[in-house]
C-alpha cells in the first residue's frame, strides 16, 4: 500500500523549501540538471537565473522540465542515524520571463536583498515553471519507519 497524500500536502511541503534539482535537456537531446532556489506563487514556481546561462538558453528552445525537491529527514537526538530524504519530482513546462515583465515580488523573493543593483536586475531572467501531471514523492506524508519500505513510502497525486 502506498502513501496517502494529498496534493494540498505536496504543496504545502514545496512551499516550506527553497532548493530543488531542475533537471532540462540540451539542443542535443542530452540530459542535464542544476540545483536551483525556488519561490512559489500562486502554485507556479519561479527560479532567477542569468539571462545567457544554460538553464535560460535550454529551456528557452524546449520547455519541458523535470524538478526534485528533497526533503531532509532526522531522528530527532540522533542525528548520527542516516535517513534518506524524502523526494517530491514532477514534470513541468517553463518559461523563460525577462525579470522586468515578472512580479516585483516574485524578482525581489528570488534577489533576496539585490534587487536595488540594476546591473543583476539587467542580467537577470525568471523561469516559471507550471507543474504538470502527478507529483511522485517517497517519505512524504509517511512515519520515518515507514520509509524503509518502499510500498509504505512511496506516494503519487495529481498536481491540482
Amino acid at each position: 500500500m502506498s502513501a496517502r497524500i494529498t496534493t494540498d500536502l505536496v504543496w504545502s511541503e514545496i512551499e516550506k523549501r527553497l532548493f530543488g534539482v531542475l533537471s532540462y535537456v540540451n539542443p542535443k537531446g542530452q540530459a542535464r540538471s542544476a540545483g536551483i532556489v525556488y519561490v512559489v506563487k500562486d502554485r507556479v514556481l519561479y527560479v532567477g537565473t542569468e539571462k545567457g546561462s544554460w538553464k535560460a538558453k535550454h529551456i528557452g528552445l524546449n520547455p519541458n522540465v523535470a524538478l526534485n525537491v528533497t526533503i531532509a529527514k532526522r531522528i530527532p537526538f540522533m542525528p548520527w542515524i542516516k535517513i534518506p530524504d524524502a523526494t517530491i519530482a514532477f514534470n513541468g513546462s517553463a518559461r523563460v520571463l525577462p525579470a522586468s515583465e515578472t512580479d516585483p515580488e516574485i524578482v525581489k523573493s528570488l534577489l533576496r536583498g539585490m534587487v536595488d543593483d540594476p546591473e543583476l536586475l539587467a542580467e537577470t531572467c525568471v523561469l516559471a515553471i507550471q507543474p504538470t501531471g502527478h507529483f511522485v514523492t517517497y517519505g512524504v506524508g509517511v512515519p520515518l519507519m515507514d520509509m524503509r519500505d518502499p510500498k509504505k513510502a512511496r506516494g503519487r497525486t495529481p498536481v491540482s
